[in-house]
C-alpha cells in the first residue's frame, strides 16, 4: 500500500495535539520526512479584484504529498475568471459567501430565464434571456469539489472579503501531465500583474494563462462567429485587470433563492444518499461549519466534522476528502496526521520529533502517514483548522481516549509494557472517557463525561 500524508491548513491561532490518516502519495527517494516545517505562502500575485497567494510546491513536504496549495482573497463584487485545472481541486471557504459555477462539458443548461424575458442588445434596461449550467451558493465552512478539467468561476456577492483556500491534487490519476500545478484560463490576461508581486525565496510558481491567446484571432472569429474585435477580447491581451476582476454592476445570474439554515450555513437540507447522482447532477458542496453537522462534539473542548465519499459521493470520483475541527481554549486532541494553530509536535516511527514549534493562522503543515501529532489550543483563543486528504475516505486512529489502542489493551499488557502496577495501568486506560477532544486537566484527576 502506498504511504500517505495528511495536510492541515491553519485558520486561527491556538493549540492542539493529535495524529490522523491523510494525503495519499508514493514516497520517493527525494522525499525528506525527517524534518517538517509549517509553511507560509511563498508567492503573491495581485489583481484588480484581490490577491492570490501560492505555497512553493517544490518544498519536500508538498512534493512527497503530490499537492499544491493556494489561497484567493476576493474583494467585494470580485469575480474569479473561468478556468480549469490539470488535476482535481478541493476548495474550503475560510471567510465570506458567494456564488460559483461548475461547467462540465456535455451537461445540459438547466438554468433558463422565463420566455417573457426578451433579448435586448441595447441599453434599454430590458432583461435579456439566458441559459447556463447550474449555479451554486457557498458560505463560510463549505468545501467545494472540482473535478480535473471542469471549468469553474466564483463571485463575491457578500459584504466582506472572500477567502478561499484550495488544494490541487497533482499526483491524482486524472492528471496525465507532470506534477506542476496549472490553471487554464478562459478569459482575461492572468499573466498580467497589478502592482508588485511578493516572492519569498525562489520556489516553483503556479502556471497559468489564457488558452485563447495561443490561437489566431481570425480563427476564433470563425469558430465563435463573431467579429475580430470580439475575438481579441476573448484573448484578453490588452486586459490589465488580472485573474480577479471587479464587476462594476452586481453580477446577474439565474439561481434559486436560499432560505432558512441553508442561507446561514450554505448546507444541504436533504439527506439523499447520492445513488441517483450523475456527473451532471452530482452535489459538489458540503458544509463543515454548521455546529449540528459535527461528527464529534464536546461542549467544553470542541467539535470535529468530516466530509468523505459517504457524505459527498463526488469525493470518491476525485479521490479527496476533508475535515474541519474547532478546539476550544486550553484543550487537547489526539488522532493520526493532522494540523493546527498554536503549538504542535509531530513524531515519527523512531520516536523522534520531526516538528516541534508554533503554528499560526495562514500556515500549512504536512504530516506523513501514521506519524503521531500533538496539538494544544492556546489559553487565549480557540484553534480551528481544515484538513485536506488525498483519500476519499480517510480514517482517524486515536492514541488516547475511549476509542484508542491503549484503551483496547488488557490491563496486564499495559502494566507489563510500561512496567507499572495494575492500578496505574487501569488509571492510564480509563483516565480519558472522551474520543478526540478533552479539556486540559491536572494529572491524577479522572475526566468526567
Amino acid at each position: 500500500m502506498a504511504n500517505k500524508l495528511k495536510l492541515l491548513f491553519l485558520t486561527l491561532a491556538p493549540f492542539l495535539l493529535f495524529s490522523s490518516v491523510a494525503i495519499e502519495a508514493a514516497f520517493q527517494g527525494r522525499c525528506n520526512i525527517n524534518k517538517i516545517d509549517a509553511r507560509e505562502p511563498s508567492y503573491t500575485r495581485e489583481a484588480e479584484g484581490g490577491i492570490s497567494e501560492f505555497w512553493d510546491y517544490n518544498n519536500d513536504e508538498f512534493q512527497c504529498a503530490g499537492v499544491s496549495i493556494h489561497r484567493h482573497r476576493l474583494r467585494k463584487n470580485a469575480l474569479m475568471l473561468p478556468s480549469y485545472n490539470n488535476a482535481p481541486v478541493l476548495v474550503y471557504v475560510v471567510q465570506g459567501r458567494g456564488i460559483f459555477g461548475l461547467m462540465i462539458s456535455g451537461c445540459p443548461e438547466t438554468y433558463e430565464s422565463p420566455q417573457e424575458w426578451e433579448e435586448s442588445a441595447g441599453e434599454g434596461g430590458r432583461r435579456f434571456r439566458d441559459r447556463h449550467q447550474k449555479i451554486g451558493h457557498f458560505n463560510e465552512g463549505d468545501i467545494i469539489a472540482i473535478p480535473a478539467g471542469a471549468a469553474h468561476w466564483a463571485y463575491n456577492n457578500g459584504d466582506q472579503e472572500l477567502v478561499l483556500v484550495a488544494l490541487q491534487d497533482n499526483a491524482n490519476f486524472a492528471n496525465q501531465l507532470d506534477q506542476n500545478p496549472r490553471s487554464f484560463f478562459l478569459a482575461g490576461n492572468p499573466q498580467r500583474e497589478r502592482g508588485q508581486s511578493v516572492r519569498r525565496g525562489r520556489g516553483g510558481e503556479h502556471e497559468f494563462g489564457n488558452v485563447f491567446q495561443g490561437f489566431e484571432s481570425r480563427l476564433l472569429s470563425e469558430i465563435f462567429q463573431v467579429n475580430e474585435e470580439t475575438s481579441r477580447k476573448l484573448q484578453g491581451k490588452d486586459d490589465n485587470r488580472g485573474h480577479l476582476i471587479i464587476v462594476e454592476k452586481s453580477l446577474q445570474v439565474l439561481s434559486p433563492p436560499l432560505r432558512g439554515e441553508e442561507r446561514e450555513y450554505g448546507g444541504r437540507m436533504d439527506e439523499s444518499n447520492g445513488i441517483e447522482e450523475t456527473i451532471c447532477t452530482a452535489r459538489v458542496r458540503e458544509n463543515l461549519g454548521r455546529p449540528s453537522r459535527a461528527d464529534v462534539y464536546n461542549p467544553r473542548s470542541g467539535r470535529y466534522s468530516t466530509a468523505n465519499s459517504f457524505t459527498l459521493p463526488i469525493l470518491r470520483f476525485i479521490g479527496l476528502s476533508a475535515a474541519r475541527g474547532i478546539l476550544h481554549q486550553n484543550a487537547i486532541i489526539i488522532v493520526y496526521f493532522t494540523r493546527g494553530q498554536g503549538r504542535a509536535q509531530v513524531v515519527n516511527h523512531r520516536g523522534e520529533a520531526v516538528f516541534d514549534g508554533e503554528v499560526k493562522e495562514g500556515q500549512v503543515l504536512v504530516v506523513p502517514f501514521n506519524f503521531a501529532v500533538v496539538k494544544k489550543a492556546s489559553e487565549q483563543e480557540n484553534l480551528e483548522w481544515v484538513e485536506f486528504n488525498t483519500n476519499h475516505n480517510a480514517m482517524i486512529n486515536t492514541l488516547s481516549g475511549r476509542t484508542s489502542a491503549i484503551r483496547g489493551l488488557p490491563a496486564d499488557v499495559v502494566a507489563a509494557a510500561y512496567q507499572i502496577s495494575r492500578d496505574e495501568a487501569q488509571r492510564l486506560k480509563f483516565s480519558r472517557v472522551s474520543t478526540l477532544f478533552s479539556s486540559g486537566r491536572s494529572s491524577g484527576r479522572k475526566e468526567s463525561e
